[in-house]
């Protein structure tokens, strides 16, 4: 059995041997297949890379080419346009030379014909000298003098017509400055009298009671005239009984005065009964009734206005202007008219329309006691503002409403606006339209009449006139005294209040095209 075994076992390591050789066999000759094979794949890979290697060269070669012909045909282009601006530049150049070389000819005339013009003006130099030498020679045997002498001679004729020049020069300065000041002097006065006089203007200081008879001017006398004495020295007023049938005449510069005289003489003539103690009681009862009116009136014009907080002395003090006019124009109205448009200029330009309209209705507070205190109006009313604790910015508006002090707030030319307005509008102040239009008329004419004035305007109510004047006729040296020609003829031909502006304008326009 066992070597059967062994025999089997022999026989199957003899065949795993022979399989195993065979096996490599195989593989040996598969192997040398795919060597093979593979050899002539990389030599076809080989030779199709030269082909395409030799076939970009190619390429690149005829690219390479074709951008250096392009480059060579962009470089001749620049170098024939260079070439081309080269020959413009130096035909350019070529041209300026020969219009210099022309220029330096003309030059060269001009010099030569200067030349000969200098040569000849020396020689008539020369010859003036000579002449006037020779003149001089003359003179010196007619006259007698020599040019020394003859010269101071001349000197002092000179100096005594300048002398006389400048003489006559002052007199009509002196003239003309004393006619202004009598003109100013004029002005002063009447502003004066209209708050301090007795009897200037019927419509401001004097009130017209009527009498129902004559007979009634004897029983106001009174025996020995006791009546009017004690009704006058109880009210401060002048009564005027004079041949003026069924009428007496109050006059006083004080409007509450004068109103309480009034309504005390008109209440004695209705009572019938006119003696000093019954004058006394009406003059009581007068003052009651004028003190209630003034209350009334003040706080009209607060409530018209719609100015709240006020002291209740600037309320009385506002009610006292109800019987205080200027020009004609009664101040509380134009108080309460100056505050509405300053409160509407305030609402426009967006100020402080409450701040505005309480300065322009205390802007004029001053002349309800002007006649009584020493001061303008400004002045006085600032010093009330402050007294009654009114804001600096009011008190600085009514300040400056006249230009005391320069505005420095918008409230304060707010007012001073204002007030120009109220005070120059038609019929504001005793002045009918038809009378204000012939006097703007009148200013235009005379300002118009002057040669080289264009146009002329009447403006701000006649307070200004704007002239035109034309500039190739009037230098600005002549403006100067042209506008003092105008001035001096509106003041001899026109009547006016206040003053007027002369306001001269000279215009130059000069037009020109760059190209």
């Amino acid at each position: 059995m066992l070597p059967v075994i062994l025999a089997a076992v022999i026989a199957f390591v003899v065949a795993a041997v022979v399989f195993f050789a065979l096996g490599i066999q195989y593989r040996r000759r598969v192997a040398e297949k795919e060597i093979s094979s593979a050899e002539e794949e990389a030599k076809r890979i080989i030779n199709e890379s030269i082909k395409s290697a030799e076939s970009k060269k190619r390429e690149a070669l005829v690219e390479a080419k074709e951008e250096i012909l392009q480059a060579r045909n962009e470089y001749e282009r620049e170098v024939k346009e260079r070439r081309a601006d080269l020959q413009k530049q130096e035909r350019r150049l070529q041209q300026k030379e020969e219009n210099l070389d022309r220029k330096t000819e003309n030059m060269e005339k001009k010099e030569d014909t200067l030349q000969r013009k200098l040569a000849e003006l020396e020689e008539a130099r020369e010859e003036v000298a000579t002449v006037k030498k020779t003149q001089m020679e003359v003179l010196e045997r007619i006259s007698g003098f020599t040019a020394e002498e003859a010269k101071e001679y001349l000197i002092n004729q000179l100096a005594e017509e300048v002398t006389h020049e400048s003489a006559m020069k002052v007199r009509e300065i002196e003239a003309q400055f004393k006619e202004e000041a009598d003109q100013r002097a004029k002005e002063i006065l009447s502003l004066a009298i209209q708050r301090c006089a007795a009897d200037h203007v019927a419509e401001a200081t004097v009130s017209v009671v009527p009498l129902p008879n004559d007979e009634m001017k004897g029983r106001i006398i009174g025996r020995e005239g006791r009546n009017i004495r004690t009704l006058e020295t109880l009210t401060g007023v002048d009564l005027n009984i004079d041949d003026t049938p069924e009428v007496i005449t109050v006059s006083c510069f004080d409007p509450v005065r004068r109103e309480i005289a009034r309504l005390a003489l008109e209440k004695l003539i209705q009572d019938g009964r006119i003696h000093p103690t019954r004058i006394e009681e009406m003059v009581e009862k007068a003052k009651r009734e004028v003190d209630a009116t003034i209350k009334a009136e003040g706080e009209r014009a607060v409530f018209e206005t719609n100015v709240h907080g006020l002291h209740p002395e600037l309320v009385k003090l506002l009610g006292r202007m109800r019987y205080r006019t200027s020009y004609g124009q009664n101040v509380l109205n134009h108080s309460i008219e100056v505050s509405h448009l300053a409160g509407l200029l305030a609402a426009e330009i967006g100020a402080d329309i409450t701040e505005a309209k309480r300065a322009g209705l205390l802007h004029d507070l001053g002349k309800a006691i002007d006649h009584e205190v020493e001061g303008s109006h400004v002045q006085i009313g600032v010093e009330l503002a402050r007294k009654y604790r009114e804001s600096e910015n009011v008190i600085h508006a009514i300040h400056a409403h006249h230009n005391d002090v320069e505005p420095q707030t918008v409230v304060a030319c707010l007012v001073q606006a204002a007030d120009a307005i109220s005070a120059a509008r038609p019929g504001a102040r005793r002045e009918n339209l038809e009378n204000y239009i012939k006097r703007l008329e009148k200013l235009e004419e005379v300002t118009s009449s002057f040669p080289g004035v264009e146009k002329s305007y009447a403006i701000q109510a006649g307070r200004e006139v704007r002239i035109m004047v034309a500039p190739d006729k009037v230098s600005e040296d002549q403006m100067v005294l042209l506008a003092r020609d105008i001035a001096k003829k509106i003041e001899e031909e026109l009547e006016y209040p206040g003053q007027i502006k002369v306001n001269m304008i000279r215009e130059t326009k000069v037009v020109d095209y760059a190209k």
